[in-house]
């Protein structure tokens, strides 16, 4: 569906604009993104490759264009929808066409369509259906001198066998009628969110033997300044049936304001009538909707703050600076079924696997066993890295392992590794096939290693969902989730770029343009004919045509090809322009690599002309000539390695730490500390200065010092901060 079309095309001048002023954008930025993205060009393609014609924009901002165009294409086809319906039942008014143009949520259309959506029978739809709407309305108009009982006389006929059968109609009617009035329902909603209170009560006779809920037992708090994280428990306690979820607003104000809104002339003797009318629409059919409705907004805003961190957690976890030239063992603890080990070299290539048992149930000569082999190991490979997977049997296998350390000549150390998905992995088609004569075990361990070598090209072998990047994964809308955080991998995976002839299809499914189709190709190519040479050769391989080429070329490597600039991120697009640049330095392709060269540019705006590109791209290519094929992980702080163990009962208030943050969440960042329970350290704890959110501060992968606060070893807890370490 283009953008342009049907009544959007009326109004997408406007909702431009209402882009470009949400996202504190220039038009022309919002309009030019759009126009690429209808193109089908690629996020990653328009942020690196597009940047004059969008202003320099980066990958969030051109997905949150195209979130919101989505949006704004979702919410036109609402609109058309409901205009259609209304023009079909005959009530398409004036004043409601215009109403409902002016809507820019698609709420405020669902408010105005409420009144005629086809419903259940209801008690007012029965008292219209028996004749009683002319009394109603009757009653509305407050007549100074109304006599109820006279005029309901009128309509005892046929269903209605008394008076006071005609009346309850009638205010069954009133009722419905305020239940449907926008100006009502939105001031009850103003009033809940902006005054109300949101509380919790422990249910009588819930099991909630951890006490995971107890801070939500007896729990209030404003509606507008429920934190995020709080919204998602109270719904997944709510959800377990461990706590009851109310509201608590000012009824009473509400209903004399609903009565003002309504009675103009409050002298009518019918004032009592229309005031019980009101006190049963609002408790019987605008409160518990509007409370719905209440909750389904703090969710759903709760779910899309919670998936910003999330996507944010992901990123700085797969940036994780990869650790090159190391012959790794990788160790998959466990208990009765014993700890697979796999051998990686530094290529990736799996040397060796086996099994020990060193963990419980196991004997001094199991244990004895385990360390000869794990010597055995060292001795013919050379390992000098041991990654330890976090999950079972963790801190009695790290104890192992310590105590081998002391025992031998070699320098060995160890990571602990966080191996969530490692499970997923090794039982996906994708392991069986690249391992297949391994268990599950042994593929376990080989990923457990790869992930320190290079933990981009292993993470994204796991579904996004699975890797455990923050809490309450598994409450979110799992489409919503799963876009954002593919998202993220796929800026990843563009931003460091691909190795063309080392990549697995898993890891060029992620590259801009390329699909998992055409990932497969390029493998299958690659197998048939040997190494890529250049660029331009991809155009060999099947279902890769020119636009998939230019989307892709970028950000695929090519080390020791026939054109050195292959090897770069500075596009096919824009090789006559580097060359020439290199030309005007006195240099060829070829000397890029030949040590770090700086490249001094006088007047950026007067080159990028002589050369004819932009010169936001000129500054994209001195910069990679300067730095030629640069990773941008190895800004990234490295994993600590570690050769000794404490244990929790070890630390000591006021012990000062290095720790590794694996999860940053709303109200804190969990810190490994070598202890095997992460730490806590609260938002509070981060920084002197006052800060909104502890990504202020902190992010996953960061290497940090902490002080120990306090340590409850019955609730395996430990406190942590970092403020007042010198």
């Amino acid at each position: 569906m283009a953008l342009y079309n049907g009544m959007v095309l009326k109004r997408g001048k406007c909702m431009i604009e209402m882009t470009a002023n949400e996202l504190k954008l220039h038009s022309w930025q919002v309009e030019h993104t759009l126009s690429l993205l209808e193109e089908g060009n690629t996020v990653p393609f328009i942020a690196r490759y597009r940047k004059e014609m969008t202003g320099g924009l980066d990958e969030e901002q051109i997905r949150k264009i195209e979130e919101l165009k989505e949006n704004t294409l979702r919410l036109e086809k609402r609109r058309e929808d409901v205009l259609r319906l209304l023009k079909e039942q005959g009530v398409l008014d004036e004043g409601l066409n215009k109403a409902i143009l002016a809507c820019e949520k698609i709420s405020q259309i669902d408010d105005l369509y409420r009144p005629y959506q086809q419903k259940k029978k209801t008690r007012a739809m029965l008292a219209k259906e028996a004749g009683l709407e002319p009394l109603a309305e009757w009653i509305r108009k407050f007549y100074r001198d109304a006599d109820i009982q006279k005029e309901a006389q009128k309509y005892v006929k046929g269903a209605i066998s008394s008076i006071d059968e005609a009346i309850q109609g009638a205010k069954d009617i009133l009722a419905q009628w305020i239940a449907e009035d926008v100006e009502i329902r939105a001031k009850v909603k103003d009033n809940i969110v902006n005054f109300g209170r949101l509380e919790t009560k422990k249910k009588k006779d819930a099991e909630d033997e951890k006490k995971v809920y107890q801070m939500y037992y007896e729990f209030s708090e404003r509606v507008n300044r429920l934190a995020p994280h709080r919204i998602m428990a109270i719904d997944r306690g709510e959800k377990e049936n461990i706590i009851s979820v109310s509201f608590s607003y000012n009824k009473e104000y509400l209903s004399g304001w609903v009565a003002r809104y309504l009675m103009r002339n409050r002298k009518s003797p019918l004032e009592a009538l229309v005031q019980e009318a009101i006190e049963d629409g609002l408790k019987r059919l605008v409160y518990t909707a509007i409370e719905r409705e209440v909750r389904r907004d703090l969710s759903a805003v709760a779910q899309e703050k919670s998936i910003q961190v999330f996507s944010m957690n992901l990123e700085h976890l797969l940036l994780q600076p990869p650790l090159k030239n190391k012959v790794i063992l990788g160790f998959d603890p466990a208990y009765r079924t014993g700890c697979k080990l796999a051998v990686v070299d530094a290529t990736g290539k799996v040397l060796d696997t086996t099994v020990i048992y060193p963990t419980a149930p196991t004997t001094p000569a199991k244990i004895a066993a385990a360390k000869e082999t794990l010597k055995k190991l060292i001795e013919k490979y050379h390992i000098t890295l041991f990654s330890v997977g976090n999950g079972t049997a963790s801190r009695e296998s790290e104890q192992v392992i310590v105590e081998l350390l002391k025992e031998i000549p070699q320098k060995v150390q160890y990571v602990i590794t966080n191996e969530a998905g490692a499970s997923v992995y090794s039982a996906s088609k994708l392991a069986t096939e690249e391992f297949p004569n391994f268990d599950v075990g042994q593929r376990s361990a080989a990923s457990i290693a790869r992930r320190l070598q290079d933990p981009l090209a292993e993470l994204v072998k796991i579904d996004p969902k699975s890797i455990g990047v923050g809490q309450y994964q598994h409450d979110m809308n799992q489409k919503k989730l799963g876009e954002a955080l593919s998202g993220v991998v796929e800026d990843c995976v563009n931003k460091v770029g691909v190795d063309l002839n080392t990549a697995s299809v898993s890891l060029l499914e992620y590259v801009s343009g390329i699909s998992k189709a055409i990932a497969k190709n390029i493998v299958v190519y690659r197998e048939e004919n040997g190494e890529f040479k250049d660029r331009k050769e991809l155009l060999k391989v099947a279902k890769l045509g020119p636009k998939a080429f230019e989307q892709c070329a970028g950000f695929l490597r090519i080390r020791g090809g026939k054109n050195p600039l292959d090897a770069t991120s500075v596009h096919p697009e824009s090789y006559p322009a580097a060359e020439k640049f290199l030309e005007s330095m006195g240099m060829k392709p070829e000397d890029i690599f030949n040590g770090q060269q700086v490249y001094f540019v006088k007047d950026y705006a007067q080159q990028a002309e002589k050369l004819g590109v932009g010169e936001m791209t000129l500054r994209d290519i001195v910069k990679e000539l300067t730095k030629p094929g640069r990773d941008p992980r190895e800004e990234m702080p490295k994993p600590i390695l570690r050769t000794d163990v404490l244990d929790m009962k070890d630390l000591k208030e006021g012990m000062v730490l290095k720790g590794t943050v694996r999860n940053v969440i709303d109200f804190g960042a969990f810190v490994d500390i070598g202890v095997h329970q992460d730490g806590l350290v609260h938002i509070s704890q981060m920084t002197e200065r006052y800060i909104k959110h502890p990504l202020e501060a902190v992010s996953v992968g960061d290497v940090v010092d902490v002080m120990v606060l306090g340590v409850d070893m019955k609730k395996k807890r430990i406190s942590l901060t970092m403020k007042g370490i010198k």
